[in-house]
């Protein structure tokens, strides 16, 4: 079954607003001309004005007197030419109703040629009241028509304003596919059924099987939803209709519901056809916050996308996909089956697929023959395929600085670092006790990173400034972790807690700094997920206390909805210092029995800022974790 052939919409074209435009510009420049023609006519064909103009007593006066040298008849004008002068400076007009002989002039007089018209005078006339009284009238004429158009274009807005902005494609000659996107190759499985319900729908209705109204596409942002959706229209061929859910929302209450019935009336229209909602929690959040009542637009506006997705007339054949990062906080109504009857997770790439997004992204660029793609695919894992394409736009931009014809390893490694932690802030003064302090910090994280058997490897160390850091101890997992053991938690809060530790043993507790502030939030975090989420405390084990943030909540209050007494709170702070203090004291003892390999390390740092994994395996050789400290 061949697809429709999709009804472009007319109104609100871009073919509509070019043609006003044009008839906008059309009547500014007639406007213009007339104007012009208006004040070019006070100047004569022969270039004199009215100023130059003299009484005809005056002209017969002049010729007594023996001054002018030759007189032209040009209708009832007289131009004159003086007898030191070789074109005519001035012009008397005759009398009406007669002719210049009659009012006095001599014009056989000795030394004066006169030069008689050839013509009565009558189109001059004619020309002389056009000029006058034509031009004025259609200057008006078109003023009050550019005025009308204007009004009525705004007339035009003002019908067009509860009208769908939604974009069409699925009409290109290019068009996206399956193939074009790399990677997640089970969320493409899952849509090619989409493709088969719309590109076969006969095979489905015989055997008594429903066209499924909605797919929800989940995911962190980046991942590809809105491209796996035109690639949906792309391999079904058929139109792909494009709205963000906040184009819905206006702050007239009804213009959103007026929207949401266009685009669905338009659908139906062109079906077989895709409607893509993006973000589609700015409208779909779910009803009775209590931040607005039955007539806030935005309930207003999904009552009518629930209304619409479950009126479907059978055989319509118009599948609704929608996009969002956040499908907690969507209604009920809107997820359960016969609106949304599929949801489709697309994860973050795992290390195969962002090999391949990277090729893609790499691809028509000049790579270097000492770039390896699988080598940077398995450092960049929790990357998202946005994150992938700018890391290759970012490689491409360093190699173009340096007025390179290739992109070199350095330069991807560079992008790389560049999205990954921040860009270099080589500009930020610091001073030598500053760097000083900054090299102990981050070689105690190191140092202990280094040492816990179950810590991801140290993969750079650097006190240059990065991002909003002083200095950066990096660490990369080896390969893409799905789980974290209790075991690997404690050594994550021991590696965190090294930096803070060091100042204390280098520099006494009354001098350690503020520098920590970011380390000692990460570890609070880590130690209260260890506890009310994952249910690894002792005393509270097995249980789950996840605190969960009102998502209405707009008063700033930071109200958290809990599922435990005030007792149990207390047992939960007493458990998280318990788990910090814990990890401090391991690091502490780390360091103790390492000290040599700090000053090593901060030496290194130092001298050359920037240290990598293979001199810090080289520094930290015979650095081992004392027995105490091992976990079983």
């Amino acid at each position: 079954m061949k697809p429709k052939k999709p009804q472009l919409p007319i109104k609100g074209s871009k073919n509509s607003k070019k043609s006003n435009r044009i008839r906008t510009i059309i009547s500014l420049v007639l406007i213009g001309i007339i104007t012009l023609a208006i004040i070019g006519g006070e100047i004569s064909k022969d270039g004199l004005k009215k100023s130059d103009e003299i009484p005809f007593s005056t002209l017969v006066e002049d010729v007594k007197n023996d001054k002018v040298k030759k007189i032209e008849e040009d209708g009832q004008k007289l131009l004159i030419t003086l007898k030191d002068q070789d074109k005519p400076s001035k012009y008397a007009i005759v009398p009406t109703g007669s002719s210049a002989k009659e009012q006095g002039l001599e014009t056989t007089r000795a030394g004066l040629e006169y030069k008689a018209s050839k013509q009565d005078g009558g189109d001059s006339t004619i020309l002389s009241l056009a000029l006058n009284l034509g031009l004025p009238i259609l200057i008006f004429v078109g003023f009050f028509y550019f005025l009308s158009k204007q009004a009525g274009s705004q007339g035009n807005q003002a019908m067009t304003f509860g009208k769908s902005k939604a974009k069409l494609y699925g009409t290109d000659a290019k068009k996206v596919k399956f193939s074009d996107i790399a990677g997640n190759d089970n969320a493409k499985q899952d849509l090619s059924e989409v493709v088969e319900f719309l590109k076969y729908p006969k095979r489905f209705k015989e055997l008594g099987a429903k066209i499924p109204k909605g797919v929800l596409l989940v995911g962190d942002p980046g991942t590809g939803k809105t491209m796996l959706a035109k690639a949906v229209a792309g391999e079904a061929e058929v139109p792909f209709f494009s709205i963000s859910g906040s184009e819905f929302v206006e702050m007239f209450v009804g213009v959103g519901a007026s929207r949401v019935r266009d685009l669905f009336a338009k659908a139906k229209k062109n079906a077989p056809c895709i409607i893509f909602i993006d973000e589609i929690d700015a409208v779909g959040r779910r009803r009775g916050s209590g931040t607005g009542g039955g007539h806030d637009e935005r309930e207003q506006t999904l009552n009518q996308i629930l209304v619409e997705m479950d009126g479907f007339e059978g055989g319509e054949n118009v599948i609704v996909l929608a996009a969002t990062n956040r499908s907690d906080v969507l209604d009920p109504a809107l997820l359960r089956p016969g609106r949304f009857d599929r949801r489709v997770h697309i994860p973050l790439p795992e290390r195969p697929d962002r090999e391949a997004i990277l090729e893609v992204h790499f691809e028509g660029k000049p790579l270097d023959s000492d770039v390896n793609l699988a080598a940077l695919s398995k450092k960049t894992a929790g990357m998202s395929g946005a994150d992938l394409a700018n890391l290759a736009n970012e490689a491409a931009i360093f190699a173009a600085r340096r007025k390179s014809k290739t992109i070199q390893n350095k330069d991807v490694t560079e992008a790389f670092e560049r999205v990954a932690i921040g860009p270099e802030r080589k500009s930020m003064p610091m001073t030598e006790e500053d760097k000083e302090i900054t090299a102990y910090h981050e070689s105690g994280h190191a140092l202990v990173g280094h040492v816990m058997p179950h810590s991801d490897p140290i993969h750079k160390v650097t006190i240059l400034p990065r991002g909003g850091a002083a200095g950066v101890t990096w660490s990369l997992p080896k390969d893409d972790k799905h789980h974290q053991s209790a075991n690997m938690i404690k050594d994550y809060l021991a590696q965190v807690l090294g930096g803070r530790v060091v100042e204390e043993i280098i520099y006494g507790e009354g001098n350690i700094n503020t520098g920590a502030s970011n380390d000692l939030m990460k570890a609070t975090a880590v130690a209260r997920s260890y506890i009310v989420e994952f249910g690894m405390s002792p005393k509270l084990k097995n249980l789950a206390f996840k605190e969960d943030r009102d998502p209405f909540d707009i008063s700033g209050s930071g109200s958290n909805k809990t599922s435990y007494s005030g007792k149990t709170a207390e047992i939960i702070d007493e458990e998280v210092q318990r788990l910090v203090s814990e990890a401090t004291e391991r690091a502490r003892k780390v360091i103790l029995a390492n000290r040599k390999h700090l000053d090593a390390l901060k030496d290194a740092l130092l001298k050359k800022e920037t240290i990598d994994e293979e001199e810090i395996n080289k520094i930290l050789k015979d650095a081992k974790a004392p027995k105490e400290v091992l976990l079983s």
